[in-house]
Formats: C-alpha cells, structure tokens, sequence
C-alpha cells in the first residue's frame, strides 16, 4: 500500500503541474492578452508597455512559465489591481471561512444522510423509502439559489426564526459565534449535499446487504443493528468516501452560490464579485487553489480507502 501511496501523491504532483499549465495558458488566452485584460481598456501603451515588462511577458513562454510557476511556489498568484491587493493576500483572508462553511454543511449533512440511507435501505420500497426518495429528488435537483432564497423567505419573513444574512464578521471566531445568521447557508449547502450522500448510501448499503456475509452473521444470531452498524456501514460507506473526495468542486459552485446569496465574506462571494468587474488574477488565482484543493481531495479519498476497507490490495 506504501508504494501505491506514494504513486499517487506522484501523480498528484503531476496533475497540479498540469493544472498550473492551463491556468497559465489561459492567462494567455484572455481578450486583448494579459496585459489589456487586467488593466483596462483605459490603459495607455506606456503603462502596457510597463507591464508587460515588470510581468516578464516579453520573454519566452518557456520562461514566462517557469517564472510564473516560482512565483506560485513562493505564494505570488498574482496581484488585483481592481482591489489593490495582493491575489494571495485576499484568498488567505477568505478562504478560513469558505472552509468553514463547507466543513458545516459536510458534518451536517453526513450525520442526517447516513441515518437516511441505512433507513432507505433496510425499510427500501415502504411509504418512507418513497417519500425520502421524492425529498431527496427535489433538493439535489433544486439550484441552490432557489433554494436558498426560498429559506430565506420561509425562515426569515414567513416564521422571523433566523437571519436572512450570513455573518459579516471579518473574524472567524465571530463568524461561528453568530450561530444564527449561520443557518440558513449551512442549511442551503447541507440540503443539496444530503440529498447525494444519502442516495449513494442507500444504494451501497442495498448491496452490501445482499452479501454473504451478513447471511453469515444473521445465521450466527447476530442482531440487524450489530450486523448494520459492525459490518455493512463500514463496507457501505466507501463509495459516500469517494464522493466527499470528489465532491470538492460542486461544494465550492454551491458555496460561491450560496456566499452570494446570504452575502457571506468568502472565497466565493469574492470570485462572485470579481467575476463581475473582469477581475482576471483573482479569478485565476482561485480557479488554482480549487484545482489544487479537488486533487488533494482525490488524494485523501484514495488513503480513507485503506482505513476503511484493509482488506482491498493496491498492486
């Protein structure tokens, strides 16, 4: 397992490589080139000039790339001219709390999907199989914008329960003190992703329940909630691993979505507002740290596979 380990934290490295690639070339794609798309249309040919200097673009690609890669290495993705700040510098100070979020609505919504799709699954084709199924329909196919503003008409004007804003707090220790206003995000985000997980883990404990194994177990006098909770969760819960591994790039489009709507001061409420004014290094900057950010995921998918199941050989 060490050797398959250590492949594909290779290949990893590869794909962010590779990531790197694109994020530059499309840096170099951008309308007008780099220069005129980050600076403006009102930018004169001296200040283009400056640029493109300062910026090393009047080089090789070969070279531009290898200095754009060291500068990322060192923690340079970049500078906003629209906000005068340092890519970096905005992406730190934004992304704690977009973690957070995700992080909520993740917990949240394993300790409710989980109890669903065992339900689903040992009570499968009975009126409460049917009705989970139909709520589970409706929310993984809802937009997390509608979904979002119809929580906030029933929860904040229709029943005046929670705040309609998320918190505006620059502080992460305030942020998660004002459970209120954190809610209704972490309710948005966490309905659309129970609706998955507990689909996917009704349908893997389904199959596992079929094994001989639990066969096995009941023929031993082992009682359903043991042979449930000792045997087949751990074997069903795999595939609910590679989803959450994967499932990195669709939680941050629900949480730039989501950030928006409840105006919550994340990574995604920031690419949101940037993508409006055409901020490019901003836009690219994140579009690398979510790239990097799935690809560790997958990783860690992979290494959970060996904690969860010892039993599967990587040859």
């Amino acid at each position: 397992m060490a050797a398959y380990l250590v492949r594909r934290v290779l290949q990893s490295i590869l794909v962010i490589l590779l990531v790197s690639l694109v994020t530059f070339t499309l840096l170099h794609l951008l309308p007008g080139g780099p220069a005129r798309a980050i600076l403006g249309p009102r930018a004169t040919s001296q200040q283009l000039q400056q640029f493109i200097v300062q910026n090393h673009y009047d080089k090789p690609l070969i070279l531009q790339f290898g200095l754009w890669f060291n500068d990322l290495l060192h923690g340079n993705l970049g500078y906003s001219y629209h906000l005068n700040e340092n890519v970096a510098s905005l992406i730190a100070d934004r992304l704690p709390k977009t973690i957070v979020l995700m992080l909520l609505s993740i917990v949240v919504a394993l300790l409710i999907a989980i109890p669903l799709g065992v339900y689903q699954a040992r009570k499968r084709n009975t009126v409460g199989d049917y009705v989970l199924t139909g709520f589970s329909f409706l929310f993984y196919a809802m937009p997390s914008f509608l979904l979002g503003l119809l929580l906030i008409i029933l929860f904040s004007f229709v029943l005046p329960w929670f705040s309609p804003e998320a918190p505006q707090s620059d502080s992460l220790g305030a942020i998660l003190a004002d459970g209120n206003a954190l809610v209704l995000p972490v309710a948005t985000l966490a309905l659309i992703t129970i609706a998955a997980f507990s689909r996917y883990t009704r349908s893997s404990v389904m199959e596992n329940l079929t094994q001989d194994y639990v066969r096995t177990a009941a023929a031993n006098g082992a009682k359903d909630s043991r042979i449930v909770v000792k045997h087949v969760l751990r074997n069903a819960l795999i595939p609910v691993v590679t989803l959450l591994g994967l499932s990195l790039p669709a939680l941050f489009a629900g949480a730039l979505i989501v950030e928006s709507v409840f105006n919550y001061p994340g990574m995604g409420f920031l690419f949101w507002q940037e993508a409006i004014v055409r901020d490019y290094p901003v836009l690219l900057g994140v579009t690398l740290v979510v790239a990097i950010a799935t690809v560790v995921g997958s990783l860690l998918a992979d290494i959970a596979y060996a904690v969860l199941d010892p039993r599967v050989k990587y040859a």
